[in-house]
C-alpha cells in the first residue's frame, strides 16, 4: 500500500510540473506577441516622460530599461494568470477522475 501511494504522488508531482512547464512556454508565447504592441504604443510616453524628468542623455537607457521592464512583467504576469488557469483546470479534472 505504501509503494502505491508513493506511485500515486510521484504520477501527481509529474504531471503538477508538467501543467508549470506548459504555462512558462505559453507566457513565453504571450510575451512575445505582446510586448512589441504593447511598447510600441507606450514608447512615446515614456521617452518624453524621461526626458523631461532625466534629460536628454538618460531618455535612451530609461527607454531600453523600460522596455526590459515590460517584457518582465508581461511575461510574468501572464505566467501567474496561465498557472493559476492550469492549476484550476488539472485539479477539476483529477477530481473527476480520482
Amino acid at each position: 500500500m505504501f509503494g502505491l501511494d508513493k506511485h500515486k504522488q510521484a504520477g501527481q508531482n509529474i504531471f503538477m510540473s508538467s501543467m508549470q512547464g506548459l504555462a512558462n512556454v505559453l507566457a513565453i508565447g504571450v510575451t512575445f506577441v505582446a510586448t512589441g504592441p504593447i511598447y510600441t504604443k507606450t514608447e512615446e510616453f515614456v521617452t518624453n516622460f524621461a526626458e523631461s524628468h532625466y534629460g536628454y542623455a538618460d531618455a535612451d537607457l530609461v527607454t531600453s530599461a523600460y522596455g526590459l521592464i515590460l517584457a518582465l512583467a508581461i511575461f510574468f504576469l501572464s505566467r501567474a494568470t496561465l498557472a493559476t488557469a492550469l492549476m484550476f483546470g488539472a485539479v477539476a479534472v483529477m477530481m473527476r477522475f480520482a
